[in-house]
């Protein structure tokens, strides 16, 4: 990737002389920490907790994020604020491309899934990397300077394979591990990521029980594009019918 960025890459302090436009329709959602914080203060945020994702936002992902907004109530906070902040940089190849998701992450709060008044929705410029618990503190310390004070770390976030390819280099805890013993993130509160399952007695996405496993059925990533490019439909209640449509559409544009 360094060799193809050509003979120059640039270092050192910078100055910034204008704003970075795109011109891709998207760039009314590439707010700067500064705006973040002056939109939190706006609407009267007295916590906010950070949602770091690269791909589709489906109900097991949404009920970790309303779970973690109930427990901030209990804890006393009157109105913790939600920073949906998808990453808006480089991605592998095979990744939902930014545009479907961002479209696909409107169609969650339109269908209320999640709740417009309590979240807001910006493009995290970075480009995703896949290295592992380094990259994870960049993604929760970036956070910080936007006023986030809660970051849900996910299951393996930034995850790589090891080169054998018959196993992860990281077990998929490391990552939370290390955002509880890094350096400098003492003013963020890491919440534990909870797996959520479809729970086919409720016909809804569940946190996972053991106790219960027979009645949990997990749909994984490639189960779910391939039934998108099926244009076959999940079990209800596992995405916002909406935004399962976005999805399906973008899978079967490919062919």
């Amino acid at each position: 990737m360094i060799y193809e960025s050509g003979d120059w890459l640039v270092g050192g302090d910078l100055s910034v002389l204008d704003r970075i436009f795109w011109n891709d329709g998207l760039d009314e959602y590439r707010l700067t920490p500064k705006e973040l914080r002056a939109r939190f203060r706006e609407i009267g945020a007295d916590a906010v907790f950070a949602f770091q994702l690269r791909n589709p936002v489906h109900n097991g992902h949404a009920l970790l994020m309303t779970d973690t907004r109930r427990r901030l109530l209990e804890r006393g906070y009157k109105n913790p604020v939600l920073l949906l902040h998808p990453l808006g940089g480089w991605t592998k190849d095979d990744d939902v491309p930014l545009p479907v998701r961002m479209k696909q992450h409107e169609a969650i709060l339109q269908e209320k899934v999640l709740d417009p008044a309590t979240t807001v929705i910006a493009i995290f410029p970075s480009p995703m990397m896949y290295a592992g618990p380094t990259e994870v503190q960049w993604h929760a310390k970036a956070r910080m300077s936007t006023g986030a004070n809660f970051y849900i770390v996910g299951r393996d976030p930034a995850g790589m394979p090891h080169p054998d390819g018959t196993r992860d280099m990281y077990d998929h805890t490391h990552g939370a591990k290390v955002l509880t013993m890094a350096p400098g993130l003492t003013q963020l509160e890491i919440v534990p990521f909870r797996v959520a399952a479809y729970n086919m007695k409720k016909k809804a996405m569940d946190f996972f029980s053991p106790e219960q496993k027979d009645d949990f059925m997990f749909i994984s990533g490639t189960k779910m594009r391939k039934m998108a490019r099926e244009g076959t439909n999940p079990p209800d209640g596992f995405m916002a019918p909406k935004a399962w449509k976005v999805m399906s559409e973008y899978y079967q544009s490919l062919g």
